[in-house]
């Protein structure tokens, strides 16, 4: 069973029902599968983007709740290490390629894993064709 590293850009539109068109058809699978792995920040992230929209009126409480409640039911693999790569290799790669420090942490969870990265973010996406990572976007 291959692993695959999804950002949280991916789930956004699980989230957001107007960018549900934006779903990746990969991700599913991976999702269902048990194939998804994540670093440690990951579900701060999501919870943040539905924060976020919530406070935009794009989504209503009842529908983040739910949206949340969904993903819990997947099992999702949560990466052990990442806090001990923060001030090192993610460090390097958030410079390299003027990162986030939480898009460093996918890529280099994603080099670490040998995992393929799944994104929707343009600036991550671009980082890990340079890295030579198989991408699924």
């Amino acid at each position: 069973m291959k692993l695959c590293v999804i950002d949280a850009s991916v789930v956004g539109p699980m989230i957001l029902p107007d960018e549900a068109p934006d779903i990746p058809p990969q991700l599913m699978p991976v999702m269902v599968e048990g194939r998804a792995l994540v670093p440690q920040h990951w579900r701060l992230e999501v919870l943040n983007l539905g924060r976020t929209a919530l406070r935009r009126k794009r989504i209503d409480a009842q529908r983040l709740e739910r949206a949340l409640s969904i993903l819990s039911d997947y099992r999702i693999h949560l990466d052990d290490g990442t806090n001990r790569h923060a001030w090192g290799a993610c460090m390097e790669l958030a410079a390299r390629h003027d990162l986030t420090a939480y898009d460093a942490a996918y890529l280099e969870l994603a080099i670490r894993a040998e995992a393929p990265l799944m994104t929707l973010d343009k600036a991550l996406a671009k980082a890990a064709r340079h890295e030579k990572l198989e991408l699924i976007a």
